[in-house]
């Protein structure tokens, strides 16, 4: 039902090819007017010498100013956006939306920095997590504030999603399609142990109930507790938060400073002393499958792991360390409108957005897509109540949203990420030595954060 390429996994897609520290790592600084060499941001807002990518307009829409918007979604995701870019051009005669497919998120990147490249562009685009700062150096999108009033501005969205999109005080993207982690188990194999069906709060919690669960047999096996992954750095985000500590603050890094220490410590003995976890190639296959008690995954899996399991699923806040209900890290991604030369476009986009921000809108595309609804509206909706209702495991996916925070600063680029996941990697699968797996990965990310920083501080200035 869904593509997931939302997910964490897709950010380990684009290492190579989204690892910036600024639009010249992409080769984007001579091309699109870093510092204003082409643009005038002080007036129109338009860039003079681009033009729009080809769109095909349906005869019944001739007319109209055109915006293209490139989605990063396939299948039954793109299927829902154009279902709604369809309710938008018929709900109006001014403007005509047409979404294309480009694949996924690392595809999109590809496509779009090769189109600032040609100075032909797209109207909207949708950008993962922090992943549209490096176009918001290179001056490449719109700042939306001026077109917010009293019926659309990031007041309507739920506040935990708002400051992703935001830069030096200006709103460049707003959420569309978010998500968290959550932690998923075998309601049915809990049972069967004679454990509690509510299922565990934290880790060590967990523990305890571990050893219950591997004297049942899956196919003919001892059941498997909980599989970990090579790249688990989104959820490595939620667990440095449950045990009080964080990978960076601001320009610091901080991996040093002990929870990570002590996070990886535990996380060692449950894996290779008590042989309690395992790093597995799909870990949300072999939850589904039944090899696995439990796993941890996007909530906006949860449609596809219900639909795919043939057994009883339950769903907890992500696990603490003393108590339960950590902070969560944010994933999928938002709506940003392209700068181009036509001042028009941007406007007509920006009515797009808005469209978009609509709560009976929201609340189609979470309930089509399984992503979350992100506007407050939305989530207060009968349908969206309703579906609560027959489906629990949806609501324990909306309450978990108050939890849910910006990741850490050093997390908002490629390589830093791909640093944590070897890191992580290094004692989830090889029982390395931890205290020496955080000391090097100190190192890599103070070099890293010398990269980042001027970055991460441009953004994190309040601007004007």
């Amino acid at each position: 039902m869904f593509d997931f390429l939302h997910t964490n996994t897709s950010r380990r897609s684009m290492l190579e090819l989204m690892g910036f520290a600024g639009a010249a790592s992409l080769g984007l600084s001579g091309c699109v007017g870093v510092g204003g060499n082409d643009s005038d941001t002080s007036t129109s807002g338009a860039r003079k010498g681009f033009r729009q990518a080809p769109v095909k307009v349906p005869a019944k829409y001739k007319g109209r100013t055109k915006v293209l918007f490139w989605a990063p979604f396939t299948g039954i995701n793109f299927q829902v956006l154009s279902s709604l870019l369809t309710k938008f051009n018929d709900s109006q005669k001014d403007i005509y939306a047409g979404a294309e497919s480009v694949g996924g998120y690392a595809d999109l990147a590809q496509k779009f920095t090769a189109a600032l490249q040609a100075k032909e562009v797209p109207d909207i685009v949708c950008f993962p997590e922090h992943r549209w700062i490096q176009y918001w150096q290179a001056e490449a999108l719109a700042p939306l504030d001026k077109y917010f009033d009293d019926d659309w501005s990031t007041k309507v969205y739920m506040e935990q999603f708002v400051a992703e999109g935001q830069a030096q005080g200006k709103t460049f993207q707003v959420p569309f399609a978010r998500s968290t982690p959550l932690f998923y188990y075998n309601k049915t194999r809990f049972k069967e142990a004679g454990l509690p069906e509510q299922g565990p709060g934290t880790w060590p919690e967990f523990a305890e109930m571990a050893a219950d669960l591997v004297r049942l047999k899956a196919a003919g096996k001892a059941l498997k507790v909980f599989p970990f992954k090579n790249d688990d750095e989104w959820y490595g985000q939620a667990h440095i938060w449950a045990w009080g500590g964080r990978f960076s603050e601001g320009t610091k890094v901080l991996v040093d400073q002990g929870p990570m220490l002590e996070w990886l410590t535990w996380k060692n003995k449950f894996i290779h002393r008590d042989n309690f976890g395992y790093v597995a190639k799909s870990p949300v296959t072999d939850f589904t499958t039944g090899i696995s008690a439990a796993t941890h995954a996007s909530t906006a899996t949860l449609a596809q792991i219900l639909h795919d399991a043939k057994f009883d699923v339950g769903t907890h806040f992500m696990l603490g360390k003393a108590s339960p209900g950590p902070k969560v890290p944010i994933g999928g991604s938002g709506l940003a409108v392209v700068r181009a030369e036509s001042t028009d476009r941007q406007d007509a986009a920006a009515k797009v957005l808005r469209f978009m921000a609509e709560p009976e809108v929201c609340a189609t595309w979470h309930l089509g897509t399984g992503y979350l609804p992100i506007v407050k509206k939305a989530a207060e909706l009968p349908n969206v109540q309703a579906n609560v209702k027959k489906i629990p495991n949806y609501g324990v996916a909306l309450d978990q949203v108050k939890n849910a925070k910006q990741s850490d600063t050093i997390t908002w680029f490629d390589s830093p990420v791909d640093d944590i996941n070897r890191a992580m990697g290094l004692v989830y699968g090889d029982g390395k030595d931890p205290k020496t797996v955080v000391a090097d990965l100190q190192k890599q990310l103070d070099a890293k954060m010398a990269k980042y920083k001027d970055t991460i501080s441009k953004v994190m200035a309040k601007g004007n």
